[in-house]
């Protein structure tokens, strides 16, 4: 054995002590610190912005309001920006040119892909067929962890895009095989206009509509979007409306109003939650939310716990413990709500569908593919019970 003597040993003693508090204390700022910045985060109107005039892209907004000076108050998202003439909104897609609001972004999506409509998620929607989904620029949210910023917070000439107007979008999803459109990626309240005209010539041909979005919309459009919508997955960002400011730059109020009129107008939907450590990995947040979800709307609605992975503006932050993900959805579980998921964690057993009846397993997902499916249309095969969600007869 090698002899150290008491002045070396005093001295790896003395730095292992110092490193040992020094990462203590790192961690615990780390913890106090992530939620450190501005109380709210909500982006403000772009003075003077907008084009000269309307592009080809372009078409008159609806839900607005004509005001004295020209100014025009848009209705489409709780924000209801005030913009004058050459005025840009919040969510970067909405001018003021002449008195009149204007859309830049029919027309002219920036993504456009054929994606698993498990990838929206959405687990109870018709497993195993295909979505066509697109996006155009912009989000009424600063979410300082977007995992698609590139394109949500950027502005429609920004960003390479290609020209795609309602009905040749639609006989693109329906070349490509899609059973669903999907108005996803960036935030599809945004290019409402678009959108609600893709989701009426869809509709004409068989085609379903699907919303993925973070819920922040006025109820008037909504009601107007529900009469085309087949199914949802709104993420419910947290249930605190002090996070939402910080974290969003939006509020809880709102969204908690969307998943109201999806339930009362009888829109199948999802609910997602991701778990950023440090904003909404909280067991009480989580428990309240669970108290309201199944108060208001029922234990038959799925949700979706995410595992955060650094993003953006949080890229100093950790990802979510896969053992905070299992935790709350035991909670869940354990406060009522019959089916909760776990994803971005590859081989997780929350990605699996069990029967609330029985417990018997009722699909399995290996990723976007599900190699084991035990439901007979909408029932249970096993015990008969039946499954909420939009099933097909055979798969």
């Amino acid at each position: 054995m090698k002899r150290v003597s008491r002045r070396h040993f005093l001295y790896t003693g003395a730095a292992f002590c110092c490193n040992s508090v020094s990462a203590q204390a790192f961690q615990l700022f780390e913890k106090k610190s992530s939620q450190s910045g501005p109380i709210d985060i909500k982006g403000g109107i772009f003075k003077g912005d907008a084009p000269k005039k309307p592009w080809k892209w372009s078409c008159e907004g609806s839900h607005y309001t004509k005001m004295l000076g020209n100014k025009v108050v848009c209705g489409i998202c709780p924000h209801r920006c005030v913009l004058s003439p050459g005025d840009r909104s919040v969510c970067r897609s909405r001018v003021n040119i002449k008195g009149v609001l204007y859309s830049l972004v029919y027309g002219n999506p920036c993504a456009v892909n054929v994606d698993p409509v498990e990838k929206k998620p959405l687990f109870h929607f018709r497993p195993k067929t295909s979505v066509f989904s697109l996006a155009t620029t912009g989000c009424n949210f600063r979410c300082l962890n977007c995992q698609n910023w590139e394109i949500s917070q950027s502005k429609p000439d920004e960003v390479r895009h290609v020209e795609l107007f309602p009905d040749e979008a639609v006989a693109a999803a329906g070349k490509s095989g899609s059973r669903s459109i999907a108005y996803t990626y960036s935030e599809a309240i945004t290019f409402f206009e678009y959108m609600l005209a893709i989701s009426r010539i869809a509709r004409q041909h068989g085609l379903y509509n699907l919303l993925i979005s973070n819920g922040y919309i006025n109820k008037e459009p909504l009601l107007e979007l529900c009469t085309v919508l087949d199914g949802a997955n709104i993420n419910l960002k947290a249930f605190d409306d002090s996070v939402y400011k910080k974290l969003n730059g939006g509020r809880l109020a709102p969204v908690l109003e969307t998943f109201k009129t999806l339930n009362d107008n009888n829109v199948h939907f999802e609910m997602t939650n991701l778990v950023v450590p440090g904003y909404v990995d909280d067991d009480e947040m989580v428990k309240r939310m669970c108290d309201w979800i199944l108060k208001t709307l029922g234990p038959d609605y799925p949700f979706h716990f995410l595992r955060f992975s650094p993003k953006y503006k949080l890229d100093r932050l950790p990802p979510t413990p896969v053992s905070t993900l299992t935790r709350f959805r035991e909670l869940a579980i354990k406060e009522g709500i019959r089916y909760v998921y776990i994803g971005n964690v590859p081989g997780h057993e929350g990605a699996n569908t069990y029967c609330h009846n029985c417990g018997k397993l009722l699909i399995k997902r290996e990723g976007y593919s599900i190699p084991v499916y035990n439901l007979n249309g909408s029932v249970c095969r096993y015990c008969k019970t039946k499954i909420p969600g939009v099933w097909d007869k055979k798969i």
